[in-house]
């Protein structure tokens, strides 16, 4: 048994673990990542954020082929499979491994594969591939392993034909019905990846509407254009039972007595936390029963010298955010500016159309009794949008009637999730420079997205009196 000594030993190489890491190594502390796959990368380069994204650029390219004129002096509209898709997923996913790799290289920080687990609140044992055991011992340890689909005792996940968002990348046929049970985030881009490749897919929401945290005209937005690709979804819907047929088939029981039929059945309700294994118990920690930790504002864990980041503290469980947390827990243990509690967060969700936002929503302003007003710039009307072929979705900017400082960025559409990012930036800044009359008073490049900025600040100002 080999013993290493570390100022910090990191458990995961996702997006947590990389900031955490990244920064304690530019700050002089010698660093260690434990990995449990073979290559770094976590759950979001493997089975996440980057695999769910590459497909769904794919699918949206066979859809902009299939369906725009100009492509049918080329041939007709033609269908993929999703094993097709996946391919080019995968070259992505192989970038990123290269990418991260590189980055561990050049900053000095050791990379070890295995399963690690605490011994005691400073040392780590770390069993690899081959049954070896070493011990890394570590004055500060933070927790990034991430989560994985919660998975109910009464379905049967080893059915053929009944998966969740991980096992869903081994897909190796295209399902000519799915069904998606859970409507959150996961769930509404899976139905728009699926429905692309022609799939018939049944989406059932344990609530009354979509995403109901989205401003409702968004969430009305979102539920519109899944409907008109032929997503049938059904409100207010839990599950009795899952019952998997010989013929690899699936049948959903619902508790209102419904029974649905399809070729496949994808679980996405809920995530817990990668928590099991660790050793908690030996340094007394305790998750909740989504094996989720709890942390302070600097990240730590009730153990000192314990931190946790990412998905396995819960809220709100973005690759974005977890690589700001990680990076804030380092800041915390090596005393730099970089700490902050992270908790401005924009939200991006890749549907198709996608989706984000920044801010307050209309009905928050509203039970808030602010006076507030609304600059709307529709994309059907941007010249951008015309040239790419893109024209549905909208830019929503809400706004203090009587300071006019920004108070939401709300987006739908092609390229929402960039396009956010310039209101975000204005609502960030102090004083007179956020106000609605940035967008008035700066000349925006033409033809451009962005230009649906001044287009919304122009409508919400002429609603003012």
């Amino acid at each position: 048994m080999a013993v290493y000594n570390y100022d910090v030993v990191v458990l995961g190489s996702g997006p947590a673990g990389e900031g955490a890491a990244m920064n304690a190594a530019k700050h002089g502390r010698k660093v260690a990542v434990v990995e449990e796959r073979n290559v770094v990368g976590g759950n979001c380069t493997h089975l996440g954020t980057i695999p769910s994204k590459a497909l769904r650029y794919s699918v949206k390219q066979i859809i902009q082929f299939n369906t725009n004129p100009m492509f049918r002096q080329i041939g007709d509209p033609r269908w993929f499979s999703f094993p097709d898709v996946l391919r080019s997923a995968e070259k992505v996913m192989s970038k990123q491994v290269a990418s991260r790799t590189s980055y561990y290289a050049r900053n000095r920080v050791d990379v070890f594969f295995g399963k690690g687990s605490f011994a005691d609140e400073h040392t780590i044992e770390l069993v690899n591939s081959s049954g070896v055991v070493d011990k890394l011992v570590a004055k500060e340890v933070i927790i990034a392993t991430g989560s994985r689909p919660y998975r109910p005792a009464d379905v049967n996940f080893s059915h053929p034909r009944i998966y969740d968002s991980d096992t869903i990348l081994k897909l190796n046929h295209t399902p000519r019905t799915l069904i998606i049970y859970g409507a959150g985030v996961i769930g509404c881009e899976y139905a728009s990846i699926f429905c692309g490749l022609g799939v018939k897919v049944d989406l059932i929401d344990n609530r009354d509407r979509l995403l109901s945290f989205l401003d409702d005209e968004i969430s009305d937005a979102l539920s519109y254009h899944l409907r008109n690709n032929s997503v049938l979804i059904r409100h207010n819907e839990e599950y009795d039972k899952i019952e998997g047929l010989e013929n690899r088939g699936v049948i959903l029981h619902l508790k209102s007595g419904k029974k649905l039929k399809a070729d496949a059945l994808l679980w996405c309700n809920g995530r817990t936390g990668n928590t099991d294994g660790l050793g908690l118990e030996n340094v007394g920690l305790h998750p909740n029963g989504r094996g989720q930790l709890e942390v302070d504002q600097n990240y730590r864990t009730s153990v000192p010298n314990i931190y946790a980041v990412g998905d396995v503290i819960g809220w709100p469980s973005l690759a974005s955010a977890a690589f700001d947390q990680g990076r804030s827990a380092a800041g915390n243990i090596v005393s730099n500016d970089a700490w902050r509690f992270v908790d401005d967060v924009p939200t991006g969700i890749y549907t198709i159309p996608e989706i984000s936002s920044v801010g307050k929503t209309e009905r928050e302003l509203t039970e808030a009794k602010v006076p507030y007003e609304v600059g709307q710039a529709f994309f059907k009307s941007i010249a951008r949008a015309q040239i790419s072929g893109e024209p549905v979705g909208l830019l929503k900017i809400l706004f203090h009637r009587e300071t006019l400082e920004v108070l939401g960025i709300h987006c739908f559409g092609d390229q929402a999730a960039e396009i956010v990012h310039i209101g975000q930036a204005i609502m960030n800044q102090k004083g007179e420079a956020n106000t609605i009359q940035y967008f008035v008073n700066t000349t925006f490049n033409y033809p451009t997205m962005a230009e649906a900025y001044r287009v919304a600040a122009l409508d919400g100002l002429n609603r003012l009196f």
